[in-house]
């Protein structure tokens, strides 16, 4: 079976980490700046960073429209953190200037759970993805406010003040977390992932 090409949209953020994980969980993982290098994979990841960083460099990369593009014809997506954000239909409190590519019809809150202070870490169960619950790392991370009809809610912080808040979500072929698990060494999500693409190939 050839392993799927997945890109990891590496404009600023945790890039490295993604391409290991997903060459970890079976892909064909690249960095990908330009469109032609988005022409050549079969799936992408937007990495956790800043998102109105990301949505900045992707004007200046000109790779708004390729992706926009190419999430409408089907291709699959993760998004984490700051990809969550990007992947929104709606983002409260975001900078008036950002955009993102508005695939998952989802409301988000943008540094929901506080500043770099307030990082932590908690155990989320994520529907689809067998085992114990994830090891879920949360910096300056998003929370799902509101999902649409046509959205199916993955997960949920299960303890603490948080608790019940949506932190995982899919609609299709669009996937997204508020967590990273690149950072955990746990491949569950990207296997999960990976397995969507080839799927989708």
């Amino acid at each position: 079976m050839t392993a799927p090409v997945i890109g990891v949209l590496a404009l600023q953020g945790d890039v490295r980490e993604h391409v290991a994980a997903l060459a970890g969980a079976g892909a064909d993982a690249r960095p990908v700046r330009r469109p032609a290098e988005l022409d050549a994979v079969d799936g992408l990841v937007i990495p956790g960073g800043e998102s109105t960083t990301i949505s900045k460099l992707t004007d200046i990369f000109e790779m708004r429209e390729p992706i926009d593009k190419r999430i409408a014809g089907g291709m699959p997506v993760y998004g984490s953190c700051a990809g969550m954000i990007m992947l929104a239909a709606e983002v409260l409190d975001g900078r008036p200037d950002q955009r993102g590519f508005a695939g998952i019809e989802m409301t988000v809150r943008r540094n929901a759970f506080g500043r770099q202070v307030d990082s932590f870490e908690a155990p989320v169960e994520i529907a689809g993805v067998g085992g114990e619950p994830f090891h879920a790392i949360f910096i300056r991370a998003p929370w799902v406010e509101r999902v649409g009809a046509g959205v199916e809610v993955l997960g949920r912080v299960t303890e603490g003040p948080a608790a019940g808040r949506i932190v995982a979500v899919r609609q299709g072929h669009l996937v997204a977390t508020s967590f990273h698990p690149e950072l955990t060494g746990d491949l569950r999500l990207h296997r999960y992932f990976v397995d969507l693409v080839r799927a989708a190939a």
